[in-house]
């Protein structure tokens, strides 16, 4: 475990700006159980403990069920999630390893099948948005396991 550098009193302008996308996110109108997912899903990929613990824990608050939490990381075998959650799901991944290759066609195709321009846009921001929270989580060392659902009214 890595000595936390405390990023939000150290530099809380940039704090403020990485807030103000998630308040943006919060109020877009996306489902706020989807984007659990979504921000699980990815932090899952990064491997950012913190980040897992919240995102399941406002998960799970807000209803999901433990089953799909634990299947999240292989949800392509998992028969339990939607056909919208599957795109949102691969979106995700795609935005999240883009430097592996860029996302296809058919992966765009799939995505505007379940969400109109404006919630692609959203879901969009969404995958920035926790791509950078895991970053700077990871990158200060953020501790994990004491979040508390809510913890963070931003």
């Amino acid at each position: 475990m890595s000595r936390f550098i405390d990023y939000p009193t150290l530099a809380p302008q940039g704090y403020q700006a990485q807030a103000g996308l998630e308040r943006y996110i919060r109020g877009c109108g996306l489902d706020h159980a989807l984007l659990e997912l979504v921000k699980t899903r990815v932090s899952q990929l990064n491997g950012c403990a913190f980040c897992i613990d919240m995102h399941t824990k406002d998960a799970r608050a807000a209803g999901e069920t433990e089953q799909r939490l634990y299947l999240l990381s292989a949800w392509r075998e998992a028969p339990c999630y939607t056909e919208r959650e599957r795109a949102a799901l691969a979106w995700a991944e795609a935005l999240t390893r883009v430097a592996s290759g860029h996302p296809e066609e058919a992966l765009r195709t799939e995505l505007a099948r379940h969400f109109d321009d404006k919630q692609i846009v959203d879901l969009t921001w969404t995958i920035v948005a926790i791509n950078g929270w895991n970053r700077i989580s990871i990158g200060c060392g953020t501790p994990a396991g004491g979040y508390q659902p809510g913890q963070y009214a931003l």
